[in-house]
């Protein structure tokens, strides 16, 4: 990700997550970091990346601490595609890209938060390893998701 990519990562997570109703205080749309991602992932411990085509970022997603949770956990955050980039294989591709990250910054189990309604995202998870789990990690303050997942790296 590069700096200049801020206006359209910050486009795309209030799109998708405004598509699935995930709006307010209790989701990762209000967090701080939605206008600034390039600078709220530049530390060692994280990882953020687009997907491009026709030179437009059409997807994104990155890993990072889990704040308030396990020291060895990391969270899977604002990983979201616009609609013409769903099914072509690159959320695979990417999520890929981010527990390889997460496994270099020396993560030992990758940890999500998300949607029941988001079923595309979570077939996705659960084909890669990630299992539901009963209660959320760590203080994200995303109190409005229903759905947690982790998985070791």
């Amino acid at each position: 990700m590069r700096v200049q990519d801020n206006p359209a990562v910050g486009r795309i997570i209030r799109e998708v997550m405004t598509e699935y109703g995930a709006v307010g205080c209790n989701f990762s749309i209000a967090d701080p970091e939605v206008n600034a991602m390039y600078e709220a992932y530049a530390a060692p411990d994280a990882a953020f990346f687009v997907v491009e085509a026709g030179g437009q970022v059409l997807g994104c997603g990155g890993m990072g601490p889990l704040v308030g949770g396990p020291a060895d956990v990391c969270e899977l955050r604002k990983m979201y595609f616009l609609p013409e980039l769903r099914g072509t294989g690159m959320g695979a591709k990417l999520l890929a890209m981010i527990l390889d990250a997460a496994r270099q910054a020396g993560y030992r189990r990758c940890y999500l938060e998300t949607l029941g309604t988001m079923g595309e995202a979570r077939r996705l998870y659960i084909k890669h390893g990630f299992q539901a789990i009963h209660a959320p990690l760590g203080n994200t303050g995303h109190s409005g998701c229903n759905a947690w997942m982790i998985r070791d790296l």
